[in-house]
């Protein structure tokens, strides 16, 4: 049934193609950009009531951050799509532990944060916001909120951002919108229509948007960890990062999927941020 859904609504999009590629175009971008956002459960509403809550605002954008206050290095959390902070409780009470001071961030369109569209290159400016106003010296990324960390740290290059991890995170917008496209099921009136629009929004091609092949100029530590059998972002993802990011280890997972969230990930994770 999941599959059939997205292939019914390319469907009626492939047949708007036909009359209006523009317009068809433009409702296929709109539904990449819409994340769902998750409702709340209480008990994740009481961990996140225990930082200090604090918005900041990006191009009339509200971002929420949170934050757990500690005496070592600041580290920034960033989640990936359809997820918000909370995503990170086991990890942040284990940073707590070891007294880091933490913060995470819901993305746009996510968690507590405003907005109603979402993509890769506005998160990485809000990230940018997010470092600079805490004076994070660790980011850490999991999925598109990897591939956004990669995107600030090639336009900003800040000195004071010392390790970079990224977890399960796509290489490349190319591979991210095929993706879609074979999902959804689009003809190639839709598809083309696709890469036109991305290229008057930001100026460049979706192939420009590489976050491997930015990765090169980055200098900061870093440590990739992807699973083997990722079934969202496939593991060749990780293959590509590691050619280009020469400061950086490469950790392999079988088992712990996408979400890469168990006990031996965080170790990994801990013990590359306290060395």
């Amino acid at each position: 049934m999941k599959q059939v859904i997205p292939k019914s609504i390319g469907v009626i999009i492939n047949f708007i193609s036909l009359f209006s590629s523009r317009r068809a175009g433009k409702i296929a971008i709109k539904l990449f950009s819409s994340p769902r956002r998750k409702r709340l459960k209480e008990i994740e509403k009481d961990f996140l009531e225990t930082a200090f809550i604090e918005d900041l605002k990006y191009d009339n954008i509200t971002i929420m951050t949170y934050r757990w206050l500690g005496k070592n290095d600041t580290i920034l959390l960033a989640h990936g799509w359809e997820s918000n902070s909370v995503r990170w409780k086991d990890l942040i009470i284990k940073l707590r532990a070891l007294d880091y001071n933490v913060i995470a961030l819901d993305a746009p369109a996510h968690g507590r944060s405003g907005g109603r569209s979402f993509n890769a290159v506005i998160y990485s400016e809000c990230i940018n916001l997010v470092v600079k106003k805490f004076n994070a010296k660790i980011i850490i990324g999991h999925s598109v909120g990897g591939m956004a960390t990669t995107f600030f740290q090639h336009k900003y290059q800040l000195p004071t951002v010392e390790k970079l991890i990224l977890l399960g995170a796509p290489s490349n917008f190319v591979g991210v919108f095929e993706r879609y496209v074979k999902m959804m099921g689009y003809n190639k009136r839709t598809t083309q229509s696709i890469n036109d629009i991305v290229y008057e929004r930001f100026n460049n091609k979706p192939e420009h948007f590489n976050a491997a092949k930015f990765s090169e100029t980055i200098a900061a530590q870093g440590l990739l960890i992807h699973d083997k059998y990722d079934t969202i972002i496939p593991y060749s993802d990780a293959e590509d990062f590691k050619n280009f990011y020469k400061n950086s280890q490469l950790i392999t997972t079988e088992g712990f999927g996408h979400g890469l969230k168990s006990d031996a990930v965080d170790d990994h994770i801990l013990d590359f941020v306290s060395h």
